[in-house]
């Protein structure tokens, strides 16, 4: 495969496959790359023996009718589907919708037709003689006349600092702002179906745990499985002690819920879960020649929807840039 391209998306999360979709829409040469074994980021879906649990974003919302639309395309193709309208047995009116089968099946509609390359840890980012040469841990070496960077903001200065560019004071301020939630979560598997009430999630505003979701009421496990998100607060203070212990903690705070014994249990850590300072300008342009674009959540809202945002935003301001044009 060739590591020379016109423009390189670096994450697939939400904000790197849409921008990466609008940008080959528009006719760019785009290659995709990321670190982990699968696309989506924290569009993610797990398997533990027979059960399927969805351990990152739970589900989509729409307020955009440019997002309200791809979700609409993305239930067309039986990559999404509504999962129900209200928690608690309260019909609030806002339509959630979840991923075919899991949340990660959003992710692998939109990278389907993609020049995706997984496994790749970008360590950084070079400015070259006609655009940026980018360097993985893997030993690739990538080419590019632009560059699209979502990973998380410190993850991204990073990877830049690896790489000499000399960032301006003021954008540099702005981005060491930006700060994330941290999210540990334990994925269980039960002995029974669980107690979590219909449509099978739980918001909890006090205590260790945020959320409780039951992805067998959910649609997405065909055995009982649930999703325990930690607060931030516990998160945070927790996330250096043995995450076995903390996950039995949690598990034990869960039990009213859970209604029946784990079987066993799976821990992660969401490091850069949600970010909790937002700097709101759709995407940043981190140099305007060549072309990198720093996109994410953290430039437009904490949710899938404003990460899908910030992506078009990216492939927006490509197009201001007077980039797309040339090709």
């Amino acid at each position: 495969m060739k590591n020379d391209c016109e423009i390189l998306v670096i994450g697939t999360g939400m904000t790197g496959l849409t921008a990466a979709t609008e940008l080959a829409a528009r006719g760019c040469g785009v290659v995709v790359v990321d670190k982990g074994r699968g696309v989506g980021g924290r569009l993610a879906t797990r398997r533990i023996g027979e059960a399927t649990f969805d351990h990152g974003a739970q589900f989509v919302t729409a307020r955009t009718p440019r997002f309200a639309g791809s979700v609409e395309e993305c239930c067309k193709a039986a990559a999404a589907r509504e999962w129900c309208r209200g928690f608690g047995g309260a019909n609030d009116g806002h339509l959630r919708w979840r991923g075919q089968p899991g949340m990660t099946g959003i992710a692998k509609h939109l990278a389907a037709d993609l020049d995706v390359r997984m496994g790749q840890t970008v360590l950084a980012l070079r400015r070259a003689v006609t655009g940026w040469q980018v360097e993985t841990k893997e030993g690739e070496a990538f080419q590019a006349r632009a560059v699209v960077l979502t990973a998380p903001v410190p993850q991204s200065l990073a990877m830049l600092d690896a790489g000499g560019m000399v960032i301006g004071t003021e954008i540099r301020g702005r981005l060491e702002k930006i700060t994330y939630e941290r999210c540990l979560v334990v994925m269980a598997v039960l002995e029974q179906p669980s107690c979590v009430p219909a449509p099978g999630g739980l918001q909890l505003t006090e205590g260790p745990i945020a959320w409780l979701g039951d992805n067998q009421q959910k649609g997405i496990s065909t055995q009982p499985a649930v999703t325990i998100h930690a607060s931030p607060a516990f998160s945070s203070t927790r996330w250096d002690d043995d995450r076995d212990e903390t996950a039995r903690e949690l598990l034990a705070a869960a039990a009213p819920w859970l209604g029946s014994g784990v079987r066993e249990f799976q821990v992660h850590g969401w490091r850069y879960s949600r970010p909790l300072e937002v700097d709101a300008c759709g995407c940043m342009t981190v140099s305007a020649n060549p072309p990198l674009i720093m996109a994410g959540d953290a430039f437009a809202a904490p949710r899938v929807e404003g990460a899908a945002l910030s992506g078009w935003a990216a492939a927006a301001e490509l197009g201001r840039l007077g980039f797309l044009a040339a090709q």
